[in-house]
């Protein structure tokens, strides 16, 4: 039987990211195909966070990022390098949490219903393969609980299919 991904709201958020990453193993365990990890990664930390939008941009280039599995209303297809906030993570190799899109340089509004986001790099080998976005229509919505989370999730993602 597939996991279902509950989302515990009586437990405390790093918890609840301790408990995700247990069933997440078991999950995508022994799964190497890249899209199909992607699709249920993204479908299994919407049903358990009830997040707004969250999806991954691949890199397909030294220079841009292209739309991957997401769930959520339509997205852009295509980031440049240091554009946006995926964009920007991924020319940085680090995470970022955004309490203000609207605050944020360059900002890509994909959405405008759109108000934080945080986006977490996919490394494997000290190499980026791809972006985690997610976004929220609230303001200041991710904390640093939620870095940690998602980039254990993301770590064990690339050691998964990577590796």
């Amino acid at each position: 039987m597939e996991p279902h991904f509950y989302s515990t709201t009586d437990k405390d958020k790093k918890a609840r990211y301790e408990e995700f990453l247990t069933q997440y193993a078991g999950l995508i365990e022994n799964e190497r195909d890249e899209t199909s990890v992607m699709a249920n990664t993204a479908a299994a930390l919407r049903e358990a966070f009830g997040f707004f939008w969250v999806g991954f941009y691949r890199v397909t280039s030294a220079e841009e990022l292209a739309l991957g599995p997401f769930q959520g209303d339509v997205a852009c297809y295509r980031i440049r390098k240091g554009r946006g906030v995926c964009g920007t993570a991924w020319a940085e190799g680090r995470t970022l949490v955004v309490a203000d899109v609207d605050a944020f340089p360059g900002h890509i509004a994909c959405s405008s219903l759109s108000r934080s986001e945080i986006v977490v790099p996919i490394i494997y080998n000290k190499e980026i393969k791809g972006v985690l976005d997610i976004d929220s229509d609230q303001p200041a919505d991710f904390d640093d609980t939620d870095r940690e989370g998602l980039e254990n999730i993301m770590r064990l993602m690339a050691e998964t299919l990577y590796s």
